[in-house]
């Protein structure tokens, strides 16, 4: 099945795209999921949202918030297709561009094992309704840089008509109000070597606090602390950021205390392309989650719904007995480990703007129309060429009754390295998820200084 065809209206430098019609949000928890998806499956296996579970399902044992590993909840499924090098011409119009280029460039090694579709996890009530009042009143506005109108605690844009849109989704999605982990990150050259960094990461957001879902989206998104474990020589340094949620008028801060010199030193710009810390230069700061920070470097385009072979369900690769020495493999990870679904995808474009400067010159994201995560995303040098794929495992956290970014990798075309990014199956716990222990007391310059001490 080819692209679905849309209505898909431009935005206007400046403007605000209308709202939804009622008639339109009225679709919202009867032929849409709540939070704006088809219900439908497709004759080609895109599966029906059930949506039975909420939380943890029933037989699972799994303790919330203490960092527990994932636990799967298809553990017997086998795959019911594999895509390979040679048959992948019969699968193309669900491929993407990346995954074509790593066929043609690891054609006896990459594989992609399709299982079972599901789409049985839900979103709490509380969520569903913020994303209706944010169906019927939220608005793009300054052009891009902010939204009008939405209330936390759920996508802005459920049913989205314009690239802003879609990517405003990407970056305010339902997920975890407190996280805590430690995780580590596998620089990948071509030859096979292998350089290792870890960090500490604990992430408060505010948009999805529980006394705070059904409040105006506005002030700040979220804080941050990043503290690097290894390498060694980097052992110490901590960064401390703090994200807005109008971009028009305020800008991410940034903070960071060196070991070295003591002290501690607010960065004059933070984001976009500098290099992500333990990546070799294969991760720009902006391209966790695929998409970070400020869109204003970009002109986004809604390319329109098409269904995709994505990651999905990423319980088996997260397990406590998985291995990094089995998974992380030379030139892609151990393709035994990573389950892909035939899902329904929105495309987004994001074009270089005229005299704006960024290494990835065109960046293509694919969101799951289930979450509006960015799960998988093409990304072009400013020539035009394909230059990275990259992919994120996402899997529904019992925690947070919401979906949680997993394992990430990012594939350098060129070199043929890549980044194995937030590994966390062989560390002691998982991603603690929405204890409630964080304040934001503890994302202050002084607190980088204390923890780097």
């Amino acid at each position: 099945m080819t692209a679905i065809p849309l209505a898909v209206g431009l935005l206007m430098a400046g403007a605000a795209l209308a709202k939804v019609p009622a008639a339109e949000a009225d679709k919202l928890g009867k032929e849409l999921t709540c939070v704006g998806a088809e219900k439908a499956g497709s004759k080609d296996g895109v599966p029906e949202f059930t949506g039975k579970w909420l939380g943890t399902p029933p037989g699972v044992q799994y303790t919330p918030h203490v960092g527990q590993h994932p636990v799967d909840p298809y553990p017997n499924e086998k795959p019911v297709l594999t895509i390979t090098a040679e048959n992948q011409a019969q699968y193309a119009a669900k491929l993407s561009d990346g995954q074509k280029a790593l066929f043609a460039k690891f054609p006896k090694t990459f594989r992609m094992d399709i299982y079972p579709g599901h789409r049985d996890f839900r979103y709490p009530d509380s969520v569903c309704e913020s994303a209706k009042k944010n169906a019927l009143n939220a608005e793009i506005a300054d052009g891009g840089l902010s939204i009008k109108g939405a209330v936390k605690g759920a996508l802005p844009f459920p049913i989205p008509k314009d690239g802003h849109e879609a990517l405003m989704n990407n970056m305010f999605p339902s997920r975890a109000f407190n996280e805590n982990k430690v995780a580590d990150i596998a620089n990948v050259l071509s030859d096979g070597t292998i350089s290792w960094g870890r960090q500490r990461n604990t992430n408060l957001d505010y948009g999805n606090l529980p006394d705070q879902i059904g409040k105006p989206l506005e002030g700040l998104m979220a804080n941050s602390v990043n503290a690097t474990l290894l390498p060694e020589r980097e052992k110490g340094s901590v960064s401390v950021s703090a994200e807005p949620v109008n971009f028009a008028k305020d800008k991410r801060l940034a903070w960071n205390y060196d070991p070295g010199t003591r002290r501690v030193r607010q960065l004059p710009e933070y984001g976009f392309d500098q290099p992500l810390g333990g990546t070799g230069g294969k991760m720009t700061i902006d391209s966790d989650r695929l998409f970070n920070g400020s869109p204003e470097r970009y002109n986004w385009k809604l390319l329109g719904k098409r269904e995709m072979y994505i990651p999905a369900n990423g319980y088996k690769l997260h397990s406590k007995t998985v291995k990094y020495a089995d998974l992380v493999k030379p030139g892609v990870p151990n393709p035994d480990y990573i389950r892909w679904e035939l899902r329904r995808v929105w495309a987004v474009e994001g074009s270089l703007k005229d005299n704006y400067r960024h290494l990835y010159g065109k960046r293509v994201l694919f969101l799951d129309e289930d979450t509006g995560h960015a799960v998988m995303s093409d990304l072009y040098d400013a020539r035009g060429s394909l230059w990275q794929y990259a992919y994120i495992n996402y899997y529904y956290a019992f925690d947070t009754k919401a979906w949680q970014a997993g394992n990430a990798f990012f594939f350098d075309l060129n070199s043929g390295g890549y980044v194995a990014y937030n590994l966390f199956q062989e560390r002691p716990t998982g991603p603690v998820l929405n204890k409630g222990d964080l304040k934001p007391s503890m994302f202050t310059p002084e607190a980088a200084r204390n923890m780097g001490n």
